[in-house]
């Protein structure tokens, strides 16, 4: 077998631990937590189906790639829930570390293809990323308004809260996406109370 193959099939099944990573999230029916592989599916899906919110200059196979291998990195760095605050804040240069071993298993050239795809998303700065991002920001708030408020009590999550963290980056791709969820979160949250 070639030095190619071996080095793509060996990606491939160190990829497989991300089936092993649980999210901060739980699944609709609450049964359990989200693993990191089921999200990767899930928000490349809810790309795919959302594609009529982005804007006209998206090339969707690139958001699609980029959602598939956004969370790779978890592998190594673990889930970092976005209003987990004291875990977020020291978990940039892990990331980037797992970036660099995990996409440096591939070829080169795809090793280079995949870790510009994992910047350009974490940089959220062109047109295919931040519609990545907002998508990528909108399906928890989803799994959570379908499962009763999911894990935002957990971390004493306010509206306030979702808002800041997650509306500005789904308003930026996604405005339409997000005003839909914003009225839905409102509701959420005053019936809460």
């Amino acid at each position: 077998m070639s030095a190619r193959l071996e080095q793509q099939l060996a990606f491939l099944t160190e990829v497989d631990k991300l089936k092993s990573v649980n999210r901060g999230n739980i699944l609709t029916d609450r049964s359990r937590p989200e693993n990191s592989a089921e999200h990767s599916w899930h928000v490349a899906l809810f790309a795919l189906v959302m594609a009529d919110q982005a804007d006209a200059r998206v090339d969707l196979a690139r958001v699609i790639q980029m959602l598939l291998i956004h969370d790779i990195v978890e592998i190594d760095a673990g889930d970092n829930p976005i209003f987990d605050v004291p875990a977020v804040n020291d978990i940039e240069a892990e990331e980037k570390a797992a970036a660099d071993r995990l996409f440096g298993m591939l070829p080169k050239d795809q090793a280079q293809t995949f870790r510009a795809l994992w910047d350009e998303f974490e940089a959220a700065a062109t047109p295919d990323a931040v519609f990545a991002k907002a998508i990528d920001r909108a399906l928890p708030p989803v799994l959570n308004l379908a499962s009763n408020g999911g894990t935002w009590a957990k971390y004493n999550v306010t509206e306030d809260r979702v808002d800041q963290m997650v509306g500005t980056k789904v308003a930026r791709g996604a405005p339409a996406l997000w005003d839909h969820l914003k009225g839905r979160i409102h509701t959420y949250f005053q019936n809460a109370s």
